[in-house]
């Protein structure tokens, strides 16, 4: 039998209070489920940037998952920060190690929602730190209705990795404020009907993509065809 691709998936924290009265880590369990059934060993990874090259080490492949904060604009090189912007320093500091890490190995690399703006900024980009106000007429990309539910469709760029894997047309869930501006060395993958950039990929790697929806919902086709070839990549 084949050996399971390890997989290391970012967490979320949290500070202590509420549901517990210390400091706490969370992930939703559809990211693992996801990864384990397309074949990987999924595990979850703190934040501790020191120690990330030595978790790389053991990986196979990362995925950087999205959450209810935002990439500091001072990494893109933004003095101001718009009143909606919420920062997560350790969790940022930590993924950004992971993922800097990730590339210089040419690991594969998926990046899901705020992991896809992550991913921008790593490689050079830029973001909208928050789309009503960076894009006049955009659609509503912070959905109410369950995310295993599409609210937008996403067309697919012909040319593209992503394209071969998914086709021209996805259904996307979206939950989301901030977005892509400008990819930098990534190219765009993947629109919204109002532009917004939904998806980036770096060509020059084995898998480096990035897609601003959530697969773990699998709320299209394509979705679990991502997860297959990203696991793909994560066995050669």
């Amino acid at each position: 039998m084949k050996k399971r691709p390890l997989i290391g998936l970012t967490l979320d924290a949290e500070p202590a209070g509420g549901w517990s009265n210390y400091p706490w880590y969370a992930l939703r369990q559809n990211y693992t489920e996801a990864v384990n059934a397309h074949g990987g060993l999924a595990v979850a990874l703190p934040h501790d940037a020191a120690l990330a090259e030595e978790y790389l080490d053991r990986l196979d492949g990362l995925i950087v998952t999205g959450g209810a904060f935002d990439v500091d604009p001072a990494l893109y090189g933004e003095a101001e920060r718009h009143e909606t912007v919420e920062l997560k320093a350790d969790r940022t500091t930590a993924e950004l190690a992971f993922l800097q890490g990730a590339l210089r190995r040419n690991m594969p690399v998926l990046g899901i929602c705020g992991g896809q703006q992550l991913l921008a900024v790593a490689l050079g980009g830029t973001l909208h730190q928050h789309i009503p106000d960076a894009i006049p007429d955009a659609l509503e990309h912070e959905q109410k209705t369950s995310h295993y539910e599409p609210a937008h469709e996403v067309k697919i760029l012909a040319g593209t990795k992503l394209f071969d894997i998914v086709g021209p047309v996805m259904k996307a869930n979206t939950s989301h404020h901030q977005a892509v501006r400008a990819p930098g060395r990534s190219v765009v993958n993947a629109l919204a009907e109002d532009g917004v950039i939904e998806g980036i990929e770096d060509p020059t790697r084995k898998f480096c993509i990035g897609v601003q929806w959530h697969p773990e919902y699998f709320v299209d086709a394509g979705d679990a065809a991502l997860y297959h070839a990203f696991m793909a990549a994560c066995h050669d």
